[in-house]
């Protein structure tokens, strides 16, 4: 079966859904997106995406092309079309089409694409079994990260010195030498009986999986900070993980080459990414 897309208003075959040459996300990544994780059918923390989304638009001034209720519905529609139990949603939002220009108009008509991936959920267990590799590199993204905007060529390369570097992710350094995220998840070290992640700023995008994980461990008493560290901090670190949409809870057993405790999936991995699962907000 032809996968299914939804652009601007009409579903379309994948590959017949083109979208203008002067569309201002292809000229200018001037647009946002988002991804929503789909498991058993449903999707994951369909409000807190949607949620962010309406930051984004909003911090960059970008109206919606049609209601969210609408959105949801489309978003239905593509789950059951392509007939996805589990994968995801990639949702994007983009400026629309003008004459190129720095400036824009006002009133354009924004662009939206919506498109559904099938990802079995033994994909995501067989990884989480071994854990993953990271490599460290500088942060080179724009000041405003907290916008999930279309502006990804810095992570695009970190990603790829990771590929390079035998590794699954990159963690990102500032400039006075601490984490800000990786690549395209957020961060996480467990030191003694402490979590630890990044505090939520302009510097980090403030994930939806991190949110709800946050509420699971609150919820479940164990000891959390959002604070800053750095590669000394990791290097005491007993285990490490990322979150994200697609990755859910997932183990890092190396940084840079060296273990993380003794470099195998700790006993709290699994017991957080169950704390996360059990927290998700699902929508039929």
């Amino acid at each position: 079966m032809s996968r299914v897309v939804f652009l601007n208003g009409e579903y379309k075959d994948y590959n017949n859904a083109l979208t203008h040459v002067e569309d201002r996300g292809y000229q200018f990544a001037d647009g946002v997106y988002e991804v929503f994780s789909v498991k058993n059918g449903k999707l994951i923390d369909y409000t807190g995406h949607i949620n962010r989304l309406s930051r984004s638009l909003n911090e960059i001034s970008i109206k919606y092309p049609i209601n969210i209720r609408s959105i949801l519905f489309h978003m239905r529609n593509i789950i059951r079309k392509n007939l996805i139990v589990d994968g995801l949603i990639y949702l994007q939002i983009t400026r629309g089409v003008a004459k190129r220009d720095f400036k824009f108009p006002k009133n354009l008509d924004s662009t939206i694409t919506i498109i559904g991936n099938n990802i079995p959920s033994d994909e995501y267990d067989k990884v989480f079994e071994k854990g993953i590799n990271v490599v460290t590199t500088r942060d080179l993204r724009w000041k405003r990260v907290d916008i999930k905007s279309l502006n990804l060529l810095a992570p695009v390369l970190a990603k790829q010195y990771a590929n390079e570097s035998n590794a699954q992710e990159a963690w990102l350094i500032d400039d006075d030498g601490f984490i800000t995220e990786g690549s395209s998840s957020n961060a996480w070290i467990l030191i003694g009986k402490t979590v630890y992640t990044r505090p939520v700023s302009s510097s980090i995008l403030n994930g939806i999986t991190r949110k709800t994980l946050i509420k699971g461990l609150n919820k479940h008493g164990y000891n959390f900070k959002e604070k800053k560290f750095n590669i000394n901090d990791i290097k005491k670190s007993k285990e490490a993980y990322i979150t994200s949409a697609t990755q859910y809870v997932m183990p890092v057993v190396k940084v840079n080459n060296k273990k993380i405790g003794d470099g195998k999936v700790g006993k709290f991995a699994k017991i957080f990414k169950e704390i996360y699962l059990e927290s998700v907000q699902l929508k039929s």
